[in-house]
Order: structure tokens, then sequence, then C-alpha cells
């Protein structure tokens, strides 16, 4: 087993565990090397020595610098909102439509499917049902199979259907522009009713949590909850309300462009640096 000398002095000499000091302490230099004392032969590999303090001394660095930017502190949170400016500067919805109603329409169709699937399906949809009473007094089979392709085609018609007849008769044909209000519409929960006023009404009225947000969110640590509900109110309670509209676009963009679910592409990613989730690729 290798023991340690005490110290050195300016002149490289070393005080021993043995009790030798001075001129017999002057290091004798052994292969490899190794310095000894010339009293008891006990010696010291001096390079690996200095090497394994000066690891243990960065290590405790990375690991301080990595704890103080862990999580929803504020430096990180808006470092991070400044990596998803340079990369989506002007994120916005996805969903093609021309005004609110549209968007209420395609929001609700856009349940368990794609944003490109449903703008095809709408290509077709909203010129053959141009206003809410279209909608509202639509045959249900022949919807039914209007938007088939964007999956559980019967539950969307009744939502569309009663969203429709609703807005009819409790809002003079206009898609309400209170959270209170729009949630009272059938098939409309807080993540569509934020979509519609913040998109088409620029009102910032909570954070869209889709499973896009979901999982970029959890990855980036910005939440611990998997439940939709739970994570909005975590998201609101870090991201400054300003941002909340933009942020909501953006994160949905980073999801599919480049933090996907199966294999993330974290080489292409500008957040790499300050994500540490378990699911990174590099």
């Amino acid at each position: 087993m290798v023991r340690r000398v005490r110290s050195q002095d300016a002149d490289g000499i070393f005080s021993c565990v043995c009790g030798s000091a001075g001129a017999l302490m002057r290091l004798v230099l052994i292969e490899r090397g190794a310095a000894g004392c010339a009293a008891c032969g006990i010696f010291l590999h001096r390079n690996a020595m200095a090497k394994k303090n000066k690891g243990r001394k960065n290590a405790k660095r990375k690991l301080t610098r990595r704890v103080a930017s862990r999580g929803t502190e504020p430096k990180r949170v808006r470092a991070i909102l400044a990596k998803l400016d340079e990369a989506y500067p002007a994120a916005t919805c996805a969903l093609r439509h021309s005004d609110p109603f549209q968007l209420l329409i395609s929001t609700i169709l856009s349940a368990q499917c794609t944003d490109e699937r449903v703008n095809i399906v709408t290509q077709s949809l909203f010129p053959k049902y141009p206003t809410p009473k279209d909608f509202a007094y639509a045959n249900p089979r022949e919807l039914e199979q209007d938007i088939r392709p964007t999956g559980f085609f019967r539950n969307k018609t009744k939502s569309i259907m009663g969203a429709s007849k609703r807005i009819i008769e409790e809002f003079g044909g206009k898609v309400p522009d209170t959270m209170e209000d729009i949630l009272t519409l059938p098939g409309v929960a807080r993540k569509t009713a934020n979509v519609v006023l913040g998109t088409a009404y620029g009102i910032a009225s909570g954070v869209v949590v889709d499973t896009h947000v979901q999982r970029v969110s959890g990855r980036l640590d910005l939440t611990k909850n998997a439940d939709p509900k739970k994570i909005e109110q975590d998201l609101i309670k870090v991201i400054p309300q300003d941002r909340w509209i933009l942020f909501s676009h953006q994160i949905i963009w980073h999801g599919r462009r480049v933090c996907q679910a199966r294999k993330p592409r974290c080489v292409e990613c500008n957040l790499e640096r300050i994500c540490y989730s378990k699911d990174k690729t590099v």
C-alpha cells in the first residue's frame, strides 16, 4: 500500500510520516515518477496523487455548478427561454384557421391526431361547413365520415355539434373569449381553451399542455408531475405571464422537431447543455 509523505518545503524537501526530516528527506526519484523517503523507503507516486486531487476539485466544482443550475431556478429558466427564442423566434400555432371558431374546431379534432392530418381534413371541411350553424345542424353520420381520418370521430362529432349549438344559443354565434365561458362548451377543456384564447384572442390565460409540452417540460425538469392540470400550474409559476403564449408554441415546435418522444435529437438541440434528462442521447 502506498503511504503519503506529509509536506514539502520550498526546496522540495518533505517531512515523512516516519518522523525523518531535513537533508535525509530530500526525495529520491524512483522509476515511473515515484518519490520516496531516503530514511525509511516510504514512497509516493506524486503525479498520480496530484491528478487524483485535481480530479476531486474539478468534480466538486462541476457538482456545485450543476446543483446551482437545476430545476426551476430563475437563472436557468431565463436561459431556457433565451435558447427557445434563438431557435423559434416566430413560433405559432400549426393549425390552419381563419377565425376563432375554425381554430376551436381544429383544436377539438387535434386530440390524439397530428396537426398535419387535421389541416388536411379541414381543407375540405371548412368550405363544406362555413358557420357554427352549419356544424350545429349537420347530419351526424355525414359529419362523422368527414372527420373520420382524425380518429375518435364519433366523440368528436358530438363535441363539435354540441359546442356549435351552445355558441349559437348562448354566445350569439361567437366563440367566448373568457376561460369561464369557453369551458362551458362541450368537448372543451383547458388545453383547447388555452389554444383558442391565446392564439385567436391573444389572451394569456394559461399554458397549453399537450403531449409535447408534457414531455419536454418534464425532460427540462420544469415539472415533476404527469397530470396536465398540475403541469400547467407548475409552468405558470416559473414562466412569466407575458411569455405563456409564445412559450407554449415554442415548446410544441421543439417537441416535434428536436425533443421527440422515442429518440430525442440531442446533438441538434441548443438546450443540450442545460438539460440533464435521463432520456438524453449524448
